[in-house]
């Protein structure tokens, strides 16, 4: 069950995350789901290791408010690293 929560944790964030950054056009359900899901990850990473964010932890951690929320910051800031690459328009 824990995949399937994930799966569908970072298709939400990543598709929040999209229609946040203007690149929903571009992007399908996979797209959606593997950047909400490194969104995650990435969020958990920067604001809960490196800053030491004591909430971000909760990012990737299951269904709940502040896993999403931190999850989509982390997409944002994904889909603004991939716009800066030129992967994303």
């Amino acid at each position: 069950m824990s995949w399937i929560i994930l799966i569908l944790v970072g298709a939400l964030c990543g598709w929040l995350a999209s229609l946040i950054m203007k690149t929903d056009a571009q992007q399908g359900a996979v797209a959606n789901i593997l950047i909400g899901i490194v969104g995650a990850l990435l969020a958990q990473w920067i604001f809960g290791s490196l800053l030491g964010i004591g909430g971000a932890y909760a990012a990737g951690n299951g269904f709940n408010f502040w896993s999403i929320i931190w999850g989509i910051v982390g997409s944002v800031i994904l889909i603004a690293i991939l716009k800066a690459l030129r992967v994303l328009r």
